[in-house]
């Protein structure tokens, strides 16, 4: 990929964005059904990220984007953890990206010239993953994918839905979980959407519609009512599964069959492909056959159908390595560019919004498209009034891909450089595209969004504070920072009686609240929103400072630091920066925290009002000292290096290994150095580490490690 960062600074700044936003749009689509961007706007930010990662690996976190999979379940569902992970899967954009999937298989596998790769192709549905457990041969439990990790309980709703069976046949596991898809199909989408106007016009209320069948099945699926679920027409096809007392089969192809002889609907396009061409002939037969299918779908999945291997090839991140979904290539259509708009994001971002003449584009009518940023309206040259050609990928705000009517003589359209929230002013930091409010917790949008993420799952996780009671709270006058979450209980009179508040209900958050009043000190830290510290940043930096206070210690020194490096005479402003940035990284002292981290800290303190906001907060809450807690395992927290031929596994399979184990993989020996496992023909590294006093292990060793670990 083109214009990747020049520096491990520009290149940790560019992630943590791209986390952000990425994060953001995972919540839109898989929370709340309310995509902003469509698919292959989506795909781009995870292929900008991968690219990003591949060309940087030691900035690569635990919570990258990359291992992370949909949004935290909905609040007004019950939670659910998955036996097994929910993961999502690659992507491919062309028959090269397979091949080279196919080829990245055999080398893992490390296989010969005559083992072939066979592989099932199936069509990607455009619905919402579902978990089917049966115990006995009895559905108990049906769960969305939610964040991968845990789900929502949606099962009395999946029994409303005719595809799916109340029981499994005798020759079925006692425990055995069926993954699929729910679904709206295309006709039963216009009828829904037709009946729904048509009651609510005699009713005399606005129409609800919904924007597409996925939406339309999300929405159904997730009601709290069965009642509405069972009025909706929804329909489920399985395509894999998860936890399983024991499988009908060693492939990918026979099990599948079994569970289409079980009664599970299976997609009459699910094909047995011997090598890589047929599948790929397979994925130009649906794609031919795509607008006729009764359903949405957006590509063509395919899994290497040998179980054994599978299981070798395991997983990387959030996908597993034995699958990949090859997407169609976007749809195109014309319209008019009516006006543009500008939204605040969280972190300040202002986002231009291109709103649309509606235009049907595969089948859904779009009336707005992204702009993404001020370069590309300037790309574009794009104006109100405009003609335009818009792209969708399968969700319902696209994007616009050409101007038709850039050389028109027509006044240029400005970017603001105040926010239109506040009033603040907007300004791109120096390297970047992005334009960001400065206003911060003072602007309403930024607030919001940051107490949101302030009490979200991965910071606080205070129960029953979401968005409706944050801005109910907001409106009211009793929040406007963090700390003041911790003074509700002043108003604990006044919000009984109000709309949707008991006595119960009150007492509950309230609780809530008091629990979190000795929080972990890295969500906290995570919480307030400091740009390019994320969870796992934070962590990384308490696990050397430990306590908060040090933090605010630290990113003191960070800004003594700063203002005692002026520019050199002589010196250019990229070397000024340059050697600014390594004292800033030199300072902070932690592996994986760059400078981009250190400008951050330094930047969120420098504000009096943020010194204010975390002075404030700590005289509400008191975190203690950060310990950092680890799984049993011999080489947990050590750095392994593998040398040599290993005979019965590949050496990505065995790298895989060791980080599942909590170990760091290293090219070279060093002093830092844990554990050699050395393979045949191993070479100098051996006598290197018998110099530095390493321990050698055998190939037989590290597999007794590998057994051994918990």
């Amino acid at each position: 990929m083109d214009n990747l960062p020049a520096s491990p600074a520009q290149a940790a700044a560019e992630l943590e964005k791209l986390a952000a936003e990425i994060a953001r749009h995972n919540r839109l689509y898989h929370g709340e059904d309310a995509p902003e961007i469509s698919d292959a706007d989506y795909d781009a930010l995870m292929r900008r990220n991968a690219a990003i990662e591949t060309a940087f690996p030691d900035l690569v976190s635990a919570d990258s984007p990359s291992k992370s999979v949909g949004a935290a379940p909905a609040e007004h569902l019950a939670k659910v953890p998955h036996a097994r992970p929910m993961l999502s899967l690659d992507n491919a954009f062309s028959d090269a990206d397979v091949i080279d999937f196919v080829l990245r298989v055999r080398r893992f596998l490390a296989l010969g010239e005559d083992d072939r790769v066979a592989l099932t192709a199936e069509p990607k549905i455009d619905g919402l993953s579902c978990s089917l457990r049966y115990e006995n041969r009895r559905l108990v439990l049906a769960a969305t994918r939610g964040d991968g990790q845990v789900g929502e309980n949606v099962t009395a709703n999946v029994r409303t839905i005719p595809d799916v069976p109340a029981t499994l046949p005798d020759d079925a596991p006692d425990v055995f979980e069926v993954r699929g898809e729910v679904y709206m199909a295309k006709a039963d989408f216009l009828a829904l959407n037709a009946r729904l106007a048509s009651e609510a016009e005699a009713a005399g209320k606005e129409a609800r519609q919904f924007a597409n069948p996925r939406n339309a099945a999300a929405g159904s699926l997730r009601q709290k009512d069965a009642g509405v679920t069972a009025s909706r027409p929804l329909r489920f096809l399985a395509h894999g599964w998860g936890e399983a007392q024991s499988l009908p089969g060693e492939t990918q192809f026979d099990i599948m069959q079994a569970i289409a002889r079980w009664g599970f609907p299976v997609h009459p396009l699910f094909v047995h492909c011997v090598q890589v061409e047929p599948a790929l002939a397979q994925y130009r037969r649906i794609e031919a056959q795509r607008a006729d299918l009764p359903f949405d779908i957006d590509g063509v999945v395919y899994k290497v159908d040998r179980l054994d291997w599978q299981t070798r090839l395991g997983f990387v991140g959030r996908a597993p390595r034995w699958a990949i979904a090859h997407k169609f290539p976007a749809e195109r259509a014309e319209t008019d560019l009516r006006d543009i708009d500008i939204q605040v994001g969280r972190t300040g971002k202002l986002t231009p919004v291109a709103r649309l003449e509606p235009v049907t584009v595969g089948g859904v009518t779009v009336t707005n498209a992204t702009l993404h940023n001020a370069d590309e309206i300037a790309r574009l040259g794009v104006r109100p009034g405009d003609r335009v050609v818009v792209q969708r990928a399968g969700d319902v705000i696209p994007q616009i891909v050409d101007n038709l009517t850039r050389d028109q003589v027509r006044e240029r359209w400005i970017f603001p450089d105040h926010c239109p929230q506040c009033g603040s002013e907007a300004v791109a930091e120096e390297g970047e595209v992005d334009i960001r409010c400065t206003g911060g917790l003072i602007c309403p949008a930024q607030r919001l969004e940051r107490l949101r993420h302030f009490v979200s799952r991965g910071a606080l996780d205070i129960e029953g504070l979401g968005e409706k009671t944050i801005v109910e709270f907001l409106d009211l006058g009793w929040i406007a920072e963090p700390a003041d979450i911790f003074r509700l209980a002043a108003h604990r009179d006044d919000l009984i009686g109000r709309e949707g508040w008991k006595d119960k209900s009150v007492d509950n958050l309230l609780a809530a609240i008091e629990a979190k009043r000795s929080p972990d000190a890295a969500r906290l830290l995570f919480g307030l929103g400091i740009r390019y510290v994320g969870i796992v940043t934070a962590r990384d930096l308490l696990k050397c400072y430990t306590t908060l206070p040090a933090i605010r210690d630290l990113a003191d020194a960070l800004i003594a630091l700063r203002e005692a490096m002026p520019a050199a005479l002589g010196e250019t402003g990229a070397k000024h920066a340059a050697r600014v940035d390594k004292a800033l990284a030199e300072r902070i002292g932690v592996e994986n925290v760059g400078a981009a981290v250190g400008h951050a800290l330094a930047d969120f303190f420098h504000e009096p009002h943020n010194r204010h906001l975390w002075d404030d907060l700590l005289t509400q809450v008191s975190p203690p000292p950060f310990v950092l807690e680890t799984r049993e395992s011999q080489v947990n927290g050590k750095t392994v290096v593998f040398t040599g031929k290993l005979a019965t596994l590949s050496r990505d399979e065995a790298k895989a290994q060791a980080e599942s184990l909590g170990a760091r993989v290293a090219g070279s020996v060093s002093a830092k150095t844990d554990f050699l496992v050395a393979g045949a023909d191993a070479g100098s590294k051996i006598a290197k580490a018998a110099s530095l006093g390493i321990r050698v292990l055998t190939e037989a060793e590290w597999a007794e490690i590998v057994e051994s670990a918990v």
